[in-house]
């Protein structure tokens, strides 16, 4: 039986329940490491559908990738106390500031240099929210996609079949490996982290490669290789502007709906 190898691309995001210190560095870069971090929500559901994969194949691993500054480890080894065999973390310099063009380009070549059939991804991340990512991954690899998939079933061991989520219902697609999956928030959620997994992984060397390590074209990673750059961020927050208790009087009643009516809520 085919021996899958089942990578699924982790990031570790800024958790924007605090950012009451989020700034920009002159670059238009965060300080990732002056805030709290957390795996990407989506990307843990992609987790759980690469350990769901292994199950149904039944000979499989799952190899846990992330690009980003060594603070990252910490996400890989959550990754791999929930059910990840092994994990990659690509930190470099050179690969820094990149946006999802340049960061999907790296992320490629980390794919292809582990010897992946199976791609999962988070449909986006809470940091960014573009969705690119996965798309851009596929398209430089160069294999089918196929996105916002809520569960994927194995056909036999060269197809998968893939339920997706839509506005208005749901879609079922088939593709043939290798392919690459973006999935939602509305998949299942990921198991916890495992006591016996904690106490086998917690002291297990997490796999760095550099810029050099992965090979390609320099000029494409980082901020050189990024077309797109942020100009300006800004942290908005939304503020009651008070409230107004109504009685079930027939003048507060009628006074609410001549309101709703002034303000076009209504006709």
């Amino acid at each position: 039986m085919k021996n899958h190898k089942i990578a699924v691309l982790v990031k570790q995001v800024i958790d924007t329940r605090h950012t009451e210190q989020y700034s920009l560095g002159a670059n238009g870069t965060v300080d990732r490491n002056a805030l709290p971090a957390i795996i990407n929500p989506e990307d843990l559901n992609a987790l759980e559908q690469a350990i769901r994969l292994k199950e149904k194949f039944g000979n499989a691993e799952i190899i846990a990738i992330s690009m980003g500054p060594q603070r990252a480890a910490e996400a890989l080894k959550e990754a791999m106390y929930r059910g990840a065999d092994s994990a990659v973390l690509v930190s470099d310099r050179r690969v820094a500031g990149a946006d999802t063009l340049a960061t999907s380009y790296a992320l490629s070549l980390a794919v292809r240099k582990v010897g992946a059939d199976i791609v999962l991804a988070g449909r986006q991340t809470i940091d960014g929210d573009t969705a690119h990512v996965g798309p851009q991954t596929a398209q430089a690899l160069g294999i089918p996609q196929v996105t916002y998939a809520e569960d994927i079933a194995v056909e036999n061991e060269n197809t998968i079949t893939v339920k997706r989520r839509l506005d208005n219902g749901f879609e079922t697609v088939r593709t043939s490996l290798p392919a690459l999956v973006t999935v939602t928030c509305t998949s299942a959620k990921c198991r916890p982290c495992n006591a016996k997994r904690l106490l086998r992984y917690r002291k297990a060397d997490i796999t760095v490669w550099s810029a050099d390590d992965l090979g390609g074209d320099v000029m494409r990673f980082g901020l050189a290789g990024s077309p797109t750059q942020v100009i300006k961020s800004e942290q908005i927050v939304n503020e009651a502007k008070g409230s107004v208790r109504l009685t079930s009087s027939t003048e507060d009643i009628a006074r609410l709906v001549n309101q709703l009516i002034t303000n076009h809520s209504i006709e």
